[in-house]
């Protein structure tokens, strides 16, 4: 995906690719090959090149471009839509590709507006995220002089507008719905679906979302084919994935891997295993959205079926490390602190529901909690679960907490026995 070896650790670089670069290291290659396709075709490839959503749900992304209503009597306008809000607790990838290869970026969701067929394409970037939104409007430009996006390109009929739009929102803007709110204008709240975004999105219009690291993706697959991005993975799932691993670990960083990789070798060989006096406890991984998972779950590969399978999500791919020394009730706590502080407040579940988990936790994790505590945080997991609330930002604060109620069960009764946090 990047033109760093896959074992490098990317998030120690701090330089970016400029269009000569780019150009030199096969740059816009794909959309060279994607521009003399059927776009049928491109949309074809893709799928069947089984590449799956890198924003955390894994949705196959050719299945999702397929379902834009294309031809005779559809919609003449429609847009491509960058999801660049990285707001996940623990995730840090998508950052680091704006910055290092706004190109890669470029790249593919040019190849992606002509394969359903969008003359504009707007990056929804995180509004702190000002380095990453500065390189790409200068790639915006780079590639503009060059013919690469803009009007008529290649000499043909096809133009391609990009604009970089810097949110002024919270983490509720990573729904993509949310997303195509906020890009409106409006409130930033999930919409109701169906319809979905592929058919009626922006403004009304057929619109696809696509993450970062979806469509950095794309350039490679198109230039090289279905079975060369089959063969990138080593399991289940097809091409490479940037796995990050945050914590108290001797090397915390991201990385290029096969899809696929073990856990453990992710955390041990790349991340450096856990600092000196530490040992393994839990991690979450997928970022903090995700099932705690315990030391017997190393050996698992990061495919999207397999952690399903094992009771949490790959989500972002972003691994959270929790040590034996940290209390994993003040994690969650913190964790819940900020789900509730990013409530949109569209419904009451989310809403109020977080705000009085928070209430839960923090009398816990200061020694004044109480034995029906337990039971109390059990049940409003329950009232946030999927199909609850209007989106899933609630159902996703609770599955750290739910798990680490499962996993860490005698740390919170050491709290409320003891009437004290025991890591303090």
């Amino acid at each position: 995906m990047l033109t760093n070896p896959l074992t490098k650790n990317i998030s120690k670089e701090n330089t970016a690719a400029d269009i000569t670069q780019y150009l030199d290291n096969d740059g816009y290659q794909g959309w060279r090959k994607a521009h003399s396709m059927v776009p049928d075709d491109i949309i074809n490839l893709v799928k069947d090149g089984g590449l799956r959503g890198r924003g955390g749900a894994g949705f196959n992304t050719g299945l999702k471009w397929s379902f834009v209503p294309r031809g005779e009597g559809s919609p003449e306008q429609k847009f491509v839509v960058c999801n660049a809000d990285e707001m996940e607790p623990g995730t840090f990838k998508d950052r680091l590709l704006m910055e290092r290869d706004p190109h890669l970026l470029l790249e593919g969701m040019a190849i992606a507006a002509y394969a359903i067929g969008a003359s504009i394409g707007y990056i929804f970037i995180r509004g702190e995220y000002h380095l990453a939104a500065e390189r790409l409007e200068r790639a915006i430009e780079e590639a503009k002089s060059q013919g690469l996006i803009g009007k008529n390109i290649f000499d043909s009929d096809f133009s391609l507008e990009i604009f970089v739009h810097r949110s002024a929102g919270n983490y509720i803007c990573g729904e993509e719905t949310a997303l195509l709110n906020a890009l409106e204008g409006q409130r930033a709240i999930p919409r109701a679906k169906p319809p979905f975004p592929q058919v009626s999105g922006l403004w009304g219009k057929p619109t696809v979302v696509n993450n970062v690291e979806t469509f950095c993706n794309i350039p490679h697959l198109v230039a090289y084919g279905v079975d060369w991005y089959r063969g990138l993975g080593v399991g289940q799932d097809a091409g490479s994935k940037i796995f990050g691993v945050s914590g108290k670990v001797k090397n915390p960083g991201t990385w290029e891997l096969p899809m696929g990789t073990p856990i453990r070798e992710i955390i041990e060989q790349y991340a450096g295993g856990m600092r000196d006096g530490l040992r393994l406890k839990g991690f979450l991984p997928g970022g903090g959205s995700t099932d705690f998972l315990g030391p017997d779950h190393l050996d698992l590969p990061m495919d999207y079926d397999v952690i399903g399978k094992a009771g949490s999500r790959m989500g972002t791919g972003t691994i959270i490390v929790l040590d034996d020394k940290t209390c994993p009730i003040g994690l969650v706590l913190n964790l819940t602190q900020f789900f509730a502080r990013e409530s949109c407040g569209w419904c009451t579940p989310c809403r109020d529901g977080l705000p009085w988990i928070v209430k839960v936790l923090q009398r816990i994790e200061s020694g004044e909690g109480l034995p029906e505590d337990l039971e109390l945080l059990h049940e409003q997991c329950k009232r946030i679960a999927p199909g609850k609330t209007f989106c899933a930002l609630a159902p996703g604060a609770a599955e750290p907490i739910q798990s680490s109620l499962k996993l860490f069960e005698q740390d919170y009764i050491d709290h409320i026995k003891k009437g004290c946090c025991p890591y303090k």
